[in-house]
């Protein structure tokens, strides 16, 4: 709360808030009626959804035509995937993948796409000097060299995958789709990867940026493939320009991506360019 405070925004809790059902916030119903009464409401600006798990759980029981008609900044990742990719399948709205504002770095991204309006170049944070000359901890890998443009989809792996085959995911048609995840055992990414392709979506894809996968380790069992292996036999054999590593997902430092925003991706730079402003 302190932290929107001190950037300059006023926040406002829904009236469900503090309300529980299991591990809900209160009912599908209430959670909806959260929602829509902020659309609904001309002095709310925006809309932070936090993560866990239920976003997808409300997606039929929004008013998207209202919606469509006061358009306003939805933020949110992780299980929020969910509800930012509907939202924008239903209406056409461009929304965004991002934190709130935490730290300094990811602060700036959000004051600068989402309060001023930059198409801004996404450049991954550099080895800081005194620690390493080599980039560690930020570092982009090439899978396939080249440049795309496209509009943006994504999100978070797991929730991405799980309402394949509904009326919530946009066309992949020519877009740059971004992933990320945590918690996930390698076997698991694949499965996951695997019902992207088998659903048809990677071969519609004009680029790829694979973020971060926090702890996805390899499985104790016996064998596995690694991460890297699995992105190469689902990603690489696309041909399209793709890279991985970038300041998306569970961690610390993160960029705000506009969904359905016009982006340029350079696999050989690991970079993303927002080719227009996501608000205006």
């Amino acid at each position: 709360m302190d932290a929107f405070r001190e950037i300059g925004l006023e926040p406002r809790l829904g009236p469900n808030f503090y309300g529980r059902r299991g591990y809900f916030a209160g009912t599908d119903e209430q959670r909806a009626s959260d929602i829509m009464g902020f659309f609904e409401d001309p002095g709310v600006r925006g809309i932070f959804a936090r993560g866990g798990w239920g976003s997808a759980r409300v997606l039929p029981l929004l008013d998207y035509d209202v919606i469509r008609a006061n358009p306003k900044v939805l933020l949110g990742y992780s299980d929020a995937t969910a509800l930012i990719t509907g939202v924008h399948a239903k209406t056409g709205l461009i929304t965004m993948h991002g934190p709130g504002p935490g730290n300094r770095f990811s602060t700036q991204h959000f004051q600068s796409v989402l309060m001023e309006g930059d198409a801004d170049l996404l450049v991954n944070l550099a080895a800081d000097p005194g620690d390493h000359i080599v980039n560690r901890e930020h570092r982009t890998r090439t899978i396939t060299p080249g440049v795309a443009r496209g509009r943006l989809v994504g999100g978070n792996l797991t929730v991405l995958s799980a309402i394949v085959g509904s009326d919530y995911l946009p066309d992949f048609t020519g877009a740059i789709l971004f992933l990320e995840d945590v918690d996930e055992a390698v076997y698991r990414v694949d499965r996951m990867l695997t019902t992207l392709r088998l659903a048809g979506l990677l071969d519609r894809i004009a680029g790829f940026v694979f973020g971060r996968c926090t702890n996805c380790d390899p499985s104790s069992g016996f064998g596995s493939l690694t991460l890297e292996e699995v992105l190469a036999d689902h990603i690489a054999s696309l041909g399209i320009p793709a890279f991985r590593g970038s300041m998306i997902g569970h961690i610390p430092e993160q960029f705000t991506l506009p969904i359905g925003g016009l982006a340029e991706v350079d696999a050989d730079a690991g970079t993303i360019r927002l080719l227009e402003p996501a608000v205006i």
